[in-house]
């Protein structure tokens, strides 16, 4: 969505509140770079410290990254996945267990109410990861395994317990990256594929748990 011209009280708040629209609704995505300050002053109709005051404020959220000489880019899409994402060591260890609980439930879920359509999507993503994991392409294998995952999760048509899981998406994608999860590809998502298919709920879930275990192995405390 466009730009509106700020109005004069409050204008860092309100300049906030539209770079922040900007990101959630997705017109920035995460990684983009966003206009540059001499297109931002002109777009508000504000002046350069308001934008740069503003631009501070969701930097220090997390929301943004400045990045000298280079630009401003989007970080994350709220205050809570910029946090997720700075996360390391024993707070990682402790969203991961987080994402261990939302996981299994999931697949618990997804083996007993998936549809035809569900399964078309998994099998899909599943080639898409693991051509991502055979090429080396670390950013597109990050992005790739976390849809995967969000896609099991998805199956089960627990509505609550997606929304839940899409709020760590960011952190999953940055784990995976920067190599918190390396042992990720270790358990066979298949495996994961083939239980969810067959409607065995017990054996989903195993799986599902044993993913995530490999991963915590790896994460120092």
């Amino acid at each position: 969505m466009p730009l509106v011209t700020a109005r004069r009280s409050g204008l860092v708040e309100q300049v906030i509140d539209q770079l922040r629209a900007s990101v959630t609704s997705g017109e920035w995505a995460v990684g983009q770079r966003i206009p540059n300050e001499t297109v931002l002053v002109t777009s508000l109709g504000v002046g350069r410290n308001t934008v740069r005051e503003a631009v501070r404020a969701l930097a220090h959220a997390g929301i943004l990254e400045v990045r000298q000489g280079d630009g401003t880019y989007v970080r994350a899409t709220s205050e809570v996945s910029g946090a997720l994402r700075r996360l390391c060591g024993a707070e990682w260890r402790d969203v991961l267990q987080v994402r261990r609980a939302l996981e299994v439930e999931g697949a618990r879920g997804a083996a007993a109410r998936r549809t035809d359509d569900d399964l078309a999507e998994l099998r899909t993503l599943l080639a898409r990861r693991d051509t991502c994991l055979a090429e080396g392409d670390t950013d597109e294998f990050a992005r790739a395994d976390a849809e995967f995952h969000l896609a099991v999760v998805r199956s089960s048509h627990n509505a609550t317990l997606t929304e839940l899981y899409r709020g760590l998406m960011e952190a999953i994608v940055a784990s995976v990256a920067t190599g918190h999860e390396a042992t990720v590809h270790v358990v066979d998502h298949g495996a994961l594929v083939d239980h969810i298919a067959a409607g065995d709920i017990e054996q989903a879930a195993r799986t599902a748990a044993a993913i995530i275990d490999a991963v915590l192995v790896d994460v120092p405390c």
